[in-house]
């Protein structure tokens, strides 16, 4: 009910001025969402709201109340292709095939498995063509990854200026096989201003990315660390649906690859 609530007052601000938001999507630029504009953590949230209502209908909800939750979990996979904000909606395609495997290799379930697949392809295409967020959200991306392939810097970019924080990180790591320690984000500040000197202060990040921050901090004992305890929930004894346990940490461990948690 919460995250439907927060998503409900999403929309309202993307209504409030439909056009500008459009033409913001080609510039990097998301409409509000709740937890302080944070995009990245609410659609996260939100993918996580569609993962437990799946699960709520298999294994707690009997079939003729599945509605209930049904409805709201179909708004949650419409709000996230609307935002279009890469980590919840990587995490729910990470969910749906994982989902597929699961079906076919667990359940034996075809027809579940040829449903899943169908989703997974003919979703994308009818969000091209029914929201322009998601399609200037790709072309925008299409075209940052372009610079970014290129090492070209473009003032406000987002993936370009990403990927520059994953090398920074990188070679922090590499110069400081034990760590900075607290100095991480200035051993990040000092890369920008040797490698890409005309950088603008508002587009330098910290390394985006929690395993190389915790290189940052403590070298290859930290990186190596990080990931050993990131795996350790995989192998937790956990009651009832494993699968659920599962994705959720395979969601979780996605978005810390590629964002700091």
């Amino acid at each position: 009910i919460l995250v439907f609530a927060g998503c409900c007052w999403s929309l309202f601000q993307y209504a409030q001025n439909i056009h500008s938001i459009h033409q913001q999507y080609l510039k990097a630029k998301i409409f509000s969402t709740p937890f302080e504009n944070d995009h990245v953590r609410f659609s996260l949230i939100v993918c996580i709201a569609v993962v437990c209502s799946v699960m709520l209908m298999l294994d707690y909800i009997p079939r003729s109340k599945w509605f209930i939750v049904a409805i709201p979990c179909l708004f949650f996979i419409v709000y996230l292709h609307i935002l279009s904000a890469r980590t919840g909606l990587v995490s729910l395609y990470i969910f749906l095939t994982l989902a597929a495997c699961y079906s076919l290799l667990k359940l034996r379930k075809t027809k579940w498995v040829i449903g899943l697949l169908i989703l997974i392809i003919a979703m994308p295409l009818v969000a091209w063509f029914l929201f322009p967020t998601f399609q200037n959200r790709i072309r925008y991306n299409v075209y940052d990854l372009s610079n970014a392939k290129e090492n070209k810097y473009v003032p406000g970019g987002n993936d370009g200026n990403r990927i520059l924080s994953l090398k920074a990180g990188w070679n922090i790591l590499q110069e400081h096989p034990f760590g900075v320690g607290g100095d991480v984000v200035a051993k990040t500040y000092e890369w920008y201003d040797r490698k890409v000197p005309q950088m603008f202060e508002a587009d330098k990040l910290y390394p985006a990315s929690e395993p190389l921050m915790y290189a940052g901090f403590a070298g290859w004992i930290g990186f190596i660390s990080f990931f050993v305890i990131m795996l350790l929930p995989f192998f937790q004894r956990v009651k009832g649906n494993y699968f659920s346990w599962f994705v959720l940490n395979v969601i979780m461990a996605f978005s810390f690859l590629f964002d700091i948690g």
